[in-house]
């Protein structure tokens, strides 16, 4: 009996990456039937990622933190045995901005910080910070906060909330917040590799996509550089040093105050790939099905679907990819995959944000990758 793996991402704005495997197994099930499927829906360490572990061995856990406004927010982060996976977007996303209106100076990681706090009262011994889709640009000043950390004005107050109060900034004290997280592997999940400060840093190149004009994008960036002087300052280990390191940009500066509390920074992609089996089932697979919602020049850095090609060329397992849209040349993605299939190649209408239309073409495209495949 054949055996595939469907191990897709998800397609942003459609569908989950679960929604995503399930259409494709669908297809693969009518195709050829009495194949056995193993469907591993994945994330790269960004938005549904708590779903993507969730999916497979870990279990959710609701809990309520501030959000980036300040206002409670109810969400899921994934537990297995100590380990507990926080998914920032949730927390402090874009997603959950009150009424969608943007917050670009004023958005606190506050929510992160305070999951982690609940993470280290059920005695996790390694937390996994997925770090992307965050409407806050303030270093992780938010985090560092609900952990202990002092960050105060020059009348002792504590700082504003945001890239914003970061101006204010006077006295910095994180001796606290790094002794909460001693005993812990934090794993910062991300394949973002930009340093925080800088033209490629977190204000410069996100903060538009939160909302920040052009001058409110110099002030986050001379706030968060700020920081880092103030942090330097105090005498705080490799504050600078940090500043400059791949990833320290990474979901508004939640790179950085990682690193300065003891993190490691990892590719979110292989990082998700190992710690939700995925070994396992390319060990045991004949062909194996991935995909997202645009497979483009940013897929080739390290994206899941190349880094699932990548792990299943060590099994020498053949990969197939399906994407909502695909920008790349055939000799570019012959490097990873035996086929690709877009969607937009099938309709002419736009799938991008409607799920129903996109389940039907994935139906679609599983049903004839089996048959071509596998055979009836």
């Amino acid at each position: 009996m054949a055996s595939v793996l469907i191990a897709p991402d998800k397609f942003k704005g459609s569908l989950s990456a679960d929604e995503v495997a399930l259409a494709l197994e669908r297809g693969v099930r009518e195709g050829a039937p009495g194949t056995r499927v193993d469907r591993l829906p994945l994330a790269d360490g960004g938005e549904g990622s708590v779903a993507a572990a969730c999916a497979g061995r870990f279990a959710p856990r609701g809990i309520t933190v501030s959000g980036p406004t300040g206002q409670p927010v109810t969400a899921g982060v994934a537990v297995h045995g100590r380990t507990v996976l926080i998914e920032a977007a949730a927390l402090c996303g874009l997603g959950v901005l009150p009424g969608g209106h943007k917050a670009s100076l004023t958005a606190t990681s506050r929510g992160v910080g305070e999951a982690i706090r609940y993470a280290l009262d059920g005695d996790a011994d390694t937390i996994v910070l997925a770090l992307g889709g965050v409407a806050t640009t303030d270093g992780g000043a938010g985090l560092m906060l609900s952990l202990g950390a002092v960050l105060a004005r020059a009348d002792g107050s504590s700082i504003g909330p945001g890239g914003r109060g970061l101006a204010d900034l006077h006295t910095v004290h994180i001796t606290e917040a790094r002794a909460a997280l001693k005993d812990v592997d934090l794993v910062l999940a991300t394949d973002v590799d930009n340093p925080l400060l800088g033209p490629t840093g977190a204000a410069a190149v996100y903060g538009p996509q939160k909302g920040a004009n052009q001058t409110e994008v110099r002030e986050l960036g001379d706030a968060v550089a700020g920081f880092v002087h103030r942090l330097a300052a105090a005498g705080v280990p490799d504050a600078a040093r940090h500043a400059e390191a791949p990833g320290a940009g990474a979901a508004g500066g939640l790179g950085y105050a990682g690193m300065l509390l003891g993190g490691r920074v990892c590719s979110g992609a292989d990082y998700f790939l190992t710690l939700l089996g995925a070994d396992e089932l390319l060990a045991v697979s004949d062909i194996v099905v991935t995909g997202e919602g645009s497979l483009d020049e940013q897929s080739l850095s390290g994206k899941l679907p190349v880094a699932l090609a990548r792990r299943a060329r060590r099994y020498g397992k053949e990969v197939h990819a399906v994407a909502g849209r695909c920008t790349l040349p055939a000799e570019r993605t012959a490097a990873h995959f035996r086929s690709v299939q877009a969607l937009t190649d099938l309709t002419d209408q736009d799938c991008a944000h409607d799920s129903d239309l996109s389940a039907r073409l994935l139906e679609r495209c599983g049903r004839a990758l089996a048959e071509r495949r596998l055979g009836r």
